[in-house]
Formats: C-alpha cells, structure tokens, sequence
C-alpha cells in the first residue's frame, strides 16, 4: 500500500511509530523511499528493509523517534556493506560510527546509567536497548 498521498506527504496512519513522532523530512524520506522499493520489488519486508537503510543514512533513532544526523552516511556495518546480502551487525538505528562524545550525549539523553565509563561498542548497545524500551513504552 502507498506510504504517501496524491501531493507526495506521507500517510501518517501508515507510517511505524517512531516514525509519526519524527519530524517531515524523515517521513517523507522514509515513505518516498518505501513506495520506489514496493514498485520495484513488490510491497513486504524487502521495501521495507530498503526504506529503513535510506532513512539511517541521514537519520538517527534516538529514544522512540529518528533525528537527523550531523553528517550522512552508513549508521554500522551491516550499513556499510550493502548489497543485497549485507554482513555484519544492525545498531537498529543508534550511528554506530558517530564519535564517542556524541553516543555520550545520546546516552545522557536517554539516561543511560554508568555511560561515562562505557567503551563505544557497549554505548552503541545501552542506546539501542534504550531506544527499545523508550518506543514500547510510548506505544
């Protein structure tokens, strides 16, 4: 099913949760995106694994919403390896190659308890079992 309207606006009743909370621009790239990848390859999981890998590229999941990011590009390996079948791990989100002072204030955002003492790589994990219980939360 179309993600967007006649006029090109996304759907807010067909747009995840995370989604409807993000601002336009994330919508609008994510539904855009989706619609292309569902003409393409039929509507399913394909059209929307290829509409998440687009928004990541620009956005961020922080808590239960995308935010954009200071620079494009890959969010972690998985990202960074493409294709059709990509390797590696999905940070689901969380820009797994940002600095580590940013993925500090992420944290701090999130209130990620003992983040100060945290290696990058365990970060990356406290972010994104944070995101998880923020977006259940607010369901």
């Amino acid at each position: 099913m179309p993600k967007t309207t006649k006029s090109g606006d996304a759907k807010k009743s067909e747009l995840p949760s995370t989604l409807q909370k993000s601002d336009e621009k994330a919508q609008r790239t994510f539904t855009k995106t989706h619609d292309a990848a569902a003409e393409q390859y039929g509507e399913g999981e394909r059209a929307h694994r290829v509409a998440y890998a687009a928004l990541k590229h620009s956005y961020e999941k922080v808590g239960d919403h995308w935010e954009e990011k200071d620079q494009r590009g890959p969010s972690d390996e998985r990202s960074e390896s493409g294709g059709p079948n990509p390797s590696g791990e999905s940070a689901e989100g969380v820009d797994a190659n940002a600095t580590k002072k940013h993925l500090l204030e992420v944290a701090r955002r999130l209130d990620v308890r003992g983040r100060s003492t945290m290696t990058k790589d365990e970060l990356v994990t406290a972010i994104m079992t944070a995101n998880r219980r923020e977006t259940a939360r607010n369901r």
